[in-house]
């Protein structure tokens, strides 16, 4: 099977190393305004989400990737506009995420228009040893 990488790619493998504790997803393109930092043993995506109600964005876990999409229904925003400067389109992002996060326990929040999803470290997937018995 053929992989296809895109520039986007190549900068967050690079600038975050190999070692990531996340990975876009190939073919994911990243043109909307999202943040990505570690603070305080969590892993935050804040998403802008101006205008958007909580029902209108789905967030799934499948395996070791987190979705988060958005579908812009056609028949909203109808409007004539003169200027148009507020973003509202849809997205649909996915990144893989390192076992080192236990995204089984992820969170999500929604206020002031920003959207932010926490994923604690996994704990129990730590290294241990092994005594011989």
């Amino acid at each position: 099977m053929t992989q296809f990488i895109n520039d986007f790619d190549l900068v967050f493998k690079n600038f975050f190393d190999q070692q990531s504790r996340f990975q876009p997803v190939v073919g994911n393109k990243m043109n909307y305004p999202v943040d990505i930092f570690l603070q305080d043993e969590l892993l935050h995506f804040e998403i802008a989400a101006v205008g958007l109600k909580q029902d209108d964005i789905e967030i799934l876990t499948e395996g070791e990737t987190l979705r988060v999409k958005y579908e812009k229904k056609d028949s909203e925003y109808n409007n004539e506009y003169i200027h148009r400067g507020i973003t509202r389109r849809s997205f649909d992002f996915a990144w893989k995420i390192s076992s080192d996060l236990n995204i089984s326990k992820a969170g999500a929040t929604m206020k002031d228009g920003l959207l932010r999803i926490t994923i604690p470290y996994a704990v129990d997937r730590a290294p241990k040893r092994i005594a011989i018995k």
